[in-house]
């Protein structure tokens, strides 16, 4: 009884070491962003005496909420358009035999371990040619290629735990094959969709090599290209590179509060038939 109840509080100490370890740069972040720079600098882990917002107010006086709307924009059309296509293009490798169908499944999944800068020259000669850099519809398209493998694999995962009788009955009563896949299909797949969406949203929002090369000028940088910028120009001014370093992660923040009931069950929707 002793030895459980020391494996038990060693756990829990550990599990409270991790904690403080992931939480502490966040306090640092949030404290940080309401101090003024002497008093940072003198007490950077105490919490802010009188806290202050100017340095909000300096970091959206800048180019700021430019680049956060890039990233709004880039980021949710990115993702719904990855949404869209696996969702359709998994229904049909699962629900239509047709001849190579697994090995489409295969190289498609093997597309998962191709490192994005292997692609990069290729795709900036490709974005060259066709006049695309330095615009959305470059970055939009490079991510939902990078987004789509893993999220077909998932979704096709998902797919074949749905009992065939029920898609049976639903096609005797005469609903279309669309119809089965809008109607009963997607319903019942709540759960890795949600995962799908928070984990390539957090991804695309994220991202810093691609966008970094493909949006060359300041009116079309994301916020994660332009924090870099943003931390060299005010990089003696600790509070405001702190708010900038805030108002990026809340986002990313909420997207995690909202989907991370769904992360264990999206995940591991597939992984027994019938579940």
């Amino acid at each position: 009884m002793l030895i459980q109840r020391l494996g038990a509080a060693s756990r829990h100490v550990v599990l409270v070491v991790m904690c403080v370890i992931a939480l502490g740069p966040g306090y640092l972040m949030v404290t940080g962003s309401l101090k003024s720079q002497a008093e940072f600098l003198g007490h950077p882990w105490a919490l802010p005496t009188s806290p202050d917002l100017e340095a909000y107010r300096t970091t959206f006086n800048d180019q700021f909420t430019r680049w956060l709307f890039n990233s709004v924009l880039v980021t949710s059309v990115a993702v719904l358009l990855t949404m869209v296509i696996a969702a359709l293009a998994a229904w049909g490798l699962v629900n239509w035999p047709f001849r190579g169908r697994d090995t489409v499944l295969g190289i498609t999944v093997s597309l998962m371990v191709v490192p994005p800068v292997v692609l990069l020259m290729p795709l900036f000669q490709v974005g060259a040619e066709l006049g695309w850099i330095s615009t959305y519809r470059i970055v939009i398209l490079v991510y939902v290629g990078l987004m789509l493998p893993f999220s077909i694999y998932l979704l096709a995962n998902f797919f074949r735990t749905i009992p065939a009788s029920l898609l049976e009955a639903a096609a005797l009563d005469g609903a279309s094959p669309f119809q089965v896949f809008r109607r009963i299909v997607l319903p019942l797949s709540g759960a890795p969709v949600a995962t799908l969406v928070v984990v390539n949203l957090l991804w695309a929002w994220n991202e810093l090599l691609l966008a970094l090369v493909f949006l060359q000028t300041d009116e079309k940088k994301t916020l994660m290209v332009g924090i870099t910028g943003f931390q060299s120009r005010y990089s003696l001014d600790i509070p405001t590179v702190m708010a900038g370093m805030v108002v990026a992660t809340l986002p990313l923040a909420a997207a995690y509060m909202f989907g991370q009931r769904y992360f264990i069950r999206g995940l591991t929707a597939g992984g027994l038939k019938g579940e």
